[in-house]
C-alpha cells in the first residue's frame, strides 16, 4: 500500500504548497478527540495501541528537533484566529508514528472479544521486533528524516517529514510491511488503513466558526510555513516502541514492553 520513494516525496511536497493549504482549509472540521467542557477543551477517550518513536519528553537524541517544534507550535497558536479554533497537543507528547495498530471502537471490541488481547499483542510485537533486529545485522547507516513543512488535515495541523535518502525511507517501509503482513497481528485485527504520511501533530481543530475566513486562514498557515522553511530541523529514527494511549495527549509503556533499536 505504501508509496515508492519518489512518489512519496512528490506527494508530500504537494501537501505543503499554498494551493494545498487553500484547498484543505475548505474541509477542516472539529475534531471529536477534544471537546468543550465548561469552556475548556479536554481530550476525549480514544484508546488504543501504536508503534511510535519515544515521545518528546523521553527523547534525548531529537531534543533539538522537538525544541524547535515547540516554538513552531507556539507561533501557530499566536495566529490571529478564533482562540477556540486550534487545540494544541502537549509538546511532551510529540512523536512520530511508524505504524498505527488499533484504536477506538476496534480496540474496545477486540478486548471484549478476546480477554487475552493485550498479552497476545505484546507477545506478537516482541517476536516481530526480535526477528527484525536479527535481520538488521548489515545496516550501518543512520535513519535520517527531516521536516518538510506544514500540512493541513481535515481535523488537525501537523508538520510532515521526508527521508534524507532512499535507504532511510526503505528501512521504514520494510518495517511497516513486517508489521502489517504478520499473520498473528492480522489475526488480532491489526490492519493497514493508511499510506505512510510521516507527520507530527501540533494541534487539532476545536470550534470551527461558520464565518471562518478559510482562505485567509490558509494564507496565514502558508506564510508561517514559508518562515519555517528557512530552518528545518533533522530527525533521527533510532528506536520504535509499543505504546498505549487513552487519548491524544499521552503515550505510555511499561518497562517490559517491546522496543526495537534501529
Amino acid at each position: 500500500m505504501d508509496d515508492n520513494y519518489q512518489t512519496y516525496l512528490n506527494r508530500l511536497a504537494r501537501l505543503t504548497l499554498p494551493e494545498a493549504h487553500r484547498s484543505q482549509a475548505q474541509h477542516i472540521q472539529e475534531s471529536s478527540k477534544f471537546q468543550a467542557n465548561s469552556g475548556v477543551r479536554e481530550a476525549t477517550s480514544f484508546p488504543g495501541y501504536t508503534l511510535i518513536t519515544p515521545p518528546a519528553e523521553e527523547e534525548s537524541e531529537n531534543s533539538a528537533f522537538y525544541g524547535k517544534l515547540q516554538i513552531y507550535q507556539q507561533e501557530l497558536l499566536q495566529l490571529p484566529v478564533n482562540p477556540d479554533l486550534i487545540v494544541p497537543v502537549p509538546p511532551a507528547s510529540f512523536h512520530l508514528t511508524l505504524a498505527d495498530l488499533i484504536w477506538d471502537n476496534a480496540f474496545v471490541d477486540a478486548r471484549e472479544t478476546n480477554p487475552q488481547f493485550d498479552r497476545e499483542l505484546h507477545s506478537c510485537v516482541a517476536e516481530i521486533f526480535q526477528q527484525y533486529q536479527q535481520s538488521m545485522t548489515n545496516r550501518n547507516h543512520p535513519i535520517k528524516w527531516g521536516m518538510l513543512g506544514l500540512i493541513l488535515m481535515p481535523r488537525a495541523v501537523a508538520v510532515c517529514l521526508v527521508p534524507q535518502d532512499e535507504r532511510s525511507y526503505d528501512e521504514i517501509i520494510q518495517f511497516r510491511r513486517t508489521i502489517y503482513q504478520n499473520p498473528k497481528l492480522i489475526a488480532l485485527g491489526i490492519e493497514q488503513h493508511y499510506h505512510l504520511t510521516a507527520h507530527i501533530t501540533l494541534a487539532y481543530f476545536g470550534e470551527v466558526p461558520s464565518d471562518l475566513d478559510r482562505t485567509n486562514f490558509s494564507t496565514l498557515l502558508s506564510q508561517l510555513n514559508q518562515k519555517w522553511l528557512l530552518n528545518l530541523p533533522e530527525f533521527l529514527i533510532n528506536r520504535v516502541e509499543l505504546r498505549k494511549f487513552d487519548d491524544m495527549t499521552r503515550y505510555y509503556r511499561e518497562p517490559d514492553w517491546p522496543i526495537l533499536e534501529f
